[in-house]
């Protein structure tokens, strides 16, 4: 995903979580540090379909905010 971040056209990265059905905080880590460089290079990550349990999961560590569909 990285990788091939900076060829993605327009400002916004959308992500389609709905097809995630098994995870732990290392999918909220993956998410995060792709939010991070989509702020390096000038472009908004947002993140749809995300589950009810890993926004549950986000909640509990505090960043839920960071990840909520806008």
């Amino acid at each position: 995903m990285l990788q091939g971040l900076p060829s993605q056209p327009g400002a916004q990265v959308v992500v389609d979580g709905a097809a995630l059905n098994r995870f732990d905080s290392s999918a909220l880590a993956v998410l995060l540090e792709l939010r991070r460089q989509c702020q390096s290079t000038g472009k908004e990550l947002r993140v749809t379909g995300l589950p009810q349990q890993l926004m549950d999961l986000a909640g509990l560590y505090g960043v839920a905010e960071l990840l909520a569909p806008t």
